[in-house]
């Protein structure tokens, strides 16, 4: 009964630690939550005038874009899965690979061939494990997303749309978890090549005079210059996403281990308590027969 109480007393000591170290993770995640948010508010009004920029050009010139320009019979497709590049942030993962491997099917039904680009570890072992191959894969940045990635990805993207050869897709999407709340991650597939650039929520009062709008060298170069930001904007938006996503998955899942931590304290502690009571049972009835054993003796022999 000793050893079974020093093993309790050694697993209470461990989960403690543990309840320490996810207890930890889960006040980190939970301050990283609201700079993630603020950086995806920051981010928007840039956004924003970018998209009205473009729907002017889109509005008062008849420009054709190749990054607008909708192939006749699509044969290829790219998509992006934007992962996550540590654990121990519950169903986060699994969630956006499992509507990856959605959309791959629908394509793949389609009679489009699948190129994959990977951002984060976890889908990168995913399809490694698996043998599956992979064309680019990004890592080292999913909680804490900067431009500069986004630029990157984005420039990837946009060479295999631009591409004419066998490496090249006509269709490029992006898998990601938009952060709707602190309890609700949502795992979304959006198309982001060709271009589909929607017009300003906002409309002009009646009686306001529509601007006049002047491209200088050419509405071409206008769109030159801003489709590959649009793109890359928008794929920042989507990193921006994820990483708000995957801070409040991790808070969430942390904060349930340091529950889970507690629950088995309290149950070895009883357990634990349970046994040595039964010791100390055990002890005393051994102390009692052997005095009645010595009694019997003493009896006997007189």
């Amino acid at each position: 009964m000793a050893v079974s109480l020093r093993e309790y007393r050694a697993r209470i000591k461990s989960t403690e630690s543990m309840k320490k170290i996810t207890r930890a993770m889960e006040l980190i995640a939970a301050s990283r939550i609201i700079k993630a948010q603020q950086r995806a508010q920051s981010a928007a009004p840039y956004a924003r005038e970018l998209t009205r920029a473009i729907s002017a050009v889109a509005t008062f010139s008849n420009v054709d874009h190749a990054l607008t320009t909708e192939p006749e019979n699509p044969k290829r497709a790219a998509v992006l899965i934007v992962t996550s590049d540590r654990g121990l942030a519950g169903a986060y993962s699994s969630s956006v690979l499992k509507e990856a491997e959605r959309l791959i099917e629908k394509l793949r039904g389609e009679g489009k061939d699948v190129s994959v680009f990977i951002s984060g570890r976890k889908g990168e072992a995913y399809f490694k494990f698996r043998g599956r191959p992979i064309v680019s894969s990004w890592t080292g940045f999913s909680d804490q997303p900067s431009h500069q990635a986004a630029s990157e990805i984005g420039s990837a993207l946009i060479e295999a749309f631009l591409d004419d050869g066998e490496q090249g897709v006509d269709e490029v999407h992006v898998v990601f978890t938009r952060f709707r709340s602190m309890l609700t991650q949502e795992p979304t597939a959006v198309r982001l090549l060709p271009l589909e650039v929607v017009e300003g929520e906002e409309k002009p009062e009646a009686s306001e005079a529509l601007p006049l709008y002047e491209f200088e060298p050419s509405a071409e170069a206008v769109l030159d210059a801003l489709l590959p930001r649009y793109v890359e904007s928008r794929i920042f938006f989507a990193l921006l996403q994820a990483a708000a996503s995957e801070l409040a998955a991790r808070q969430k899942a942390m904060k349930s281990a340091t529950d889970n931590a507690e629950e088995l304290i309290k149950k070895y502690t009883r357990i634990a308590n349970q046994a040595r009571q039964a010791g100390i049972t055990q002890e005393i009835s051994e102390i009692v027969g052997g005095v009645n054993a010595l009694a019997d003796a003493q009896a006997g022999s007189e």
